[in-house]
């Protein structure tokens, strides 16, 4: 058994069963996995991968296993460099974030610039998705850390660390009937289009609050870019429900910036990260330098959580900082 044999399988798996598009990743040759996926099912005496023809069709129960197996086995090899390289090089390395618009537009930014000027050496990967693809991201351990505000598919193998609160604002054009209102209702919105975020894709859905209010809300654009929010309030097509932090005083000088956060509930941006990850100090550095309240101490404290309950209560006291 080899460690290469192990990883083609891991990677076959984690790309659908296309042997195709995993050997072009692995920079080697299709038949070349096949033949040491087949010598490592020879020497198991069972079969991994379903077949039909000469394609892949599935994974055989046994399959589930031995792939879960040899993640575990990649990882430890992997933290054994890691962990060997943090004494040899300890300001060497790759920082991977995978994260929502909102939060890489806008409130990763600053950090990374300071992060980036005081670790010249580290190699920064970003990558931005949706909170369910941010989610997959870490658990396929394609990126370190994923920053978002939907937790839905939170797995027990990952840790959640509450970073700050957001709230919502409403911005309207300075003509409109709006921009006069020093406090709205939710029945003054319903009267109008809104343009706000996809629930889908950024978890954050104003609906909820529509109908608990007994009133419908006419969302005419659901998007999880600010940027198009903006641009289409700009034209007069609806009013936006957008991330306050969103908005810049100079650039936006155009809109009225009006409160709405006696309407929506604030969110709450997480940084989330494997229990398995071997954190290296420029990692903890750079959670330190995005939430301060998250040194050192409070990360491994927070390691030593059973699940992400107690994490969640352990920071019941914490005032978070507000956006």
């Amino acid at each position: 058994m080899k460690l290469q044999q192990l990883r083609y399988i891991v990677e076959v798996a984690n790309n659908e069963l296309n042997v195709s598009l995993t050997a072009e990743k692995l920079f080697t040759s299709q038949p070349g996995i096949s033949k040491q996926i087949k010598q490592l099912e020879d020497e198991l005496g069972a079969q991994i991968f379903q077949r039909s023809g000469k394609h892949l069709s599935g994974i055989t129960p046994i399959g589930e296993k031995v792939i879960d197996v040899a993640r575990t086995i990649l990882n430890k090899t992997h933290d054994i460099k890691v962990i060997a390289q943090e004494f040899t090089k300890p300001n060497c390395g790759m920082l991977s974030i995978t994260a929502t618009y909102t939060q890489a537009r806008y409130a990763l930014p600053p950090v990374l610039r300071v992060f980036m000027q005081h670790y010249t050496d580290i190699a920064l990967k970003m990558e931005q998705g949706d909170s369910a693809q941010c989610l997959a991201n870490l658990k396929n351990r394609v990126t370190d850390f994923a920053v978002l505000t939907d937790l839905t598919d939170l797995s027990e193998e990952m840790i959640a660390l509450p970073c700050y609160h957001w709230n919502q604002a409403i911005i309207v054009p300075k003509t409109h009937p709006l921009a006069q209102q020093v406090v709205i209702s939710i029945a003054e919105l319903a009267k109008y289009p809104l343009i706000t975020y996809d629930a889908a894709k950024d978890g954050v859905d104003i609906r909820q609050t529509f109908i608990k209010a007994g009133q419908s809300a006419n969302i005419i654009f659901n998007t999880a870019d600010a940027d198009l929010i903006k641009t289409y309030v700009r034209l007069g097509v609806g009013v936006g429900i957008i991330a306050k932090m969103a908005m810049d005083k100079t650039e936006d000088n155009d809109f009225i910036i009006l409160n709405a956060s006696h309407l929506f509930s604030y969110n709450t941006t997480y940084i989330v990260f494997l229990r398995s990850l071997y954190l290296r100090n420029y990692m903890y550095d750079f959670i330190y330098q995005f939430s301060p309240h998250l040194d050192k101490k409070t990360v491994n404290q927070a390691l030593s959580c059973a699940n992400n309950n107690q994490i969640l209560t352990m920071f019941n006291g914490v005032k978070l900082t507000v956006k």
